[in-house]
């Protein structure tokens, strides 16, 4: 006889909101975190973030970029800055490549979202958005041949809400634009700015809550990379295990704690780790033999965890190669780890560091650390054969998140080494937020 108010309860002991501030609800139309990742977060003593304080401190960091870069506004298609903005969602892998959603700050703070004509109730849950428009859709699927018509009617609206933001002020910076979108806002006299600058570098400190979130989404990573690796070691060595199969088990197990998707499919196993970047795919993977993996995670709060591991999976002892090369990994991940802290300049950590040996230089990784928060983020610290001069003259700032990266391939070899952690940067130094063990059989 239980009301079906009470059935659809997340969590029956609580009151009208959860931990994180969002509605007791499991019919709520923002998705977030599941009673498995709640109840996980909760036995491991993490503190929840305050949802209402994040998002109004995202606002505040875009704000206050356009203040300070005199821009009237800011539009935005990536549908991580709109959830950056908004912290809201819809079929973000599809809008991906159909841009049919927009985000406009204004620099007085007044926000507008040109949502799906048939679900505009999907960012009511939101105070800070202001308006609720349509209207941003031209792409050439959706609009064909009037593609440019459907650009300067949506160009119009967007002149409007300058009009009555910015006053004067006909500097847009806009992330990125479909071409018609971007001649029929220069056709009506904006001039439109780089706002993926601007994105990349406000989403590049994070606050408080930020960090919070950041840190449940990484505890639902690393127990769902657990479940991974038990499945891959009970599993592989008795059946006819293949990539996929373990790759499934990271997505399952993601999905299940309400993370949202896995940007790629890097993972591979024994002489397919060689050269790396091959996808996951039917390969049965064998007893003894290595598989190494790289999550690319955009997990609980949409927060991107992205961590990587190898494992030797079988009853024997790795060979000694590999022992080696994996020590060499780790020493170059926490030799490099240990020279971040505020002040220090990416000019710095690209010239200076652990020098790989020879043998693993011509197959090294991309880069020895990324940014990372709603996804792999600016800045970029490459090696210093790619260094540029101009592009990342900056000093890492306390509330950054980094990636710090170690590929260790060699070349014309049958295996690689992946390892990557996940840091925050503090007042005084670096904290090392990835606490998953590294294999203790390939570190001998």
């Amino acid at each position: 006889m239980e009301h079906y108010a009470q059935r659809r309860k997340i969590d029956p002991t609580r009151g009208e909101t959860l931990g994180d501030g969002t509605p007791n609800d499991a019919n709520r139309v923002e998705i977030g975190p599941t009673r498995l990742a709640f109840a996980e977060w909760a036995a491991a003593g993490l503190t929840l973030p305050n949802l209402e304080r994040m998002r109004e401190y995202r606002l505040q960091r875009l704000v206050q970029a356009l203040q300070a870069r005199d821009y009237g506004g800011l539009l935005m298609f990536d549908p991580l800055n709109i959830r950056y903005a908004t912290d809201t969602t819809n079929m973000q892998l599809w809008n991906s490549h159909n841009p049919f959603r927009a985000c406009m700050v204004c620099a007085d703070g007044h926000m507008v979202v040109w949502e799906y004509k048939n679900a505009p109730f999907l960012v009511g849950f939101n105070p800070l958005v202001k308006e609720v428009r349509h209207g941003a859709s031209f792409f050439y699927f959706a609009t064909g041949d009037k593609s440019a018509q459907e650009a300067r009617g949506f160009a119009a609206q967007v002149d409007e809400v300058m009009r009555a933001h910015a006053g004067a002020n006909r500097r847009i910076g806009v992330d990125k634009i479909l071409v018609h979108g971007l001649r029929a806002l220069e056709g009506i006299g904006l001039q439109v700015m780089e706002g993926e600058e601007v994105t990349e570098r406000a989403r590049s400190i994070k606050g408080p809550d930020e960090i919070l979130a950041m840190r449940c989404a990484n505890h639902a990573c690393e127990a769902a990379v657990a479940e991974m690796e038990h499945f891959a070691r009970t599993q592989i060595p008795t059946a006819e295990i293949s990539e996929d199969d373990v790759w499934a088990e990271l997505h399952k197990s993601n999905i299940r704690r309400g993370g949202e998707w896995i940007e790629t499919r890097l993972l591979s196993s024994g002489p397919r780790t060689n050269p790396w970047f091959q996808e996951c795919g039917p390969r049965i993977i064998n007893n003894n033999e290595i598989l190494a993996f790289d999550t690319d995670l955009i997990g609980a709060y949409g927060i991107c965890i992205d961590i990587s591991r190898t494992w030797w999976i079988g009853d024997r002892k790795p060979p000694r190669a590999m022992i080696a090369a994996m020590n060499h990994g780790l020493d170059h991940i926490r030799t490099n780890m240990d020279m971040l802290k505020p002040g220090v300049t990416i000019h710095e950590l690209v010239h200076g560091g652990h020098q790989l040996a020879p043998e693993y230089w011509a197959q090294k990784y991309s880069c020895k650390m990324h940014g990372v928060g709603l996804c792999d983020e600016w800045p970029f610290v490459g090696y210093c054969d790619s260094w540029i001069d101009g592009a990342f003259d900056v000093a890492l700032e306390p509330g950054m998140t980094l990636c710090v990266e170690a590929l260790i391939s060699p070349e014309g070899g049958d295996f690689s080494i992946k390892l990557e952690d996940q840091v925050l940067i503090t007042e005084t130094g670096f904290e090392n937020l990835s606490t998953y063990p590294f294999d203790p059989a390939l570190v001998g």
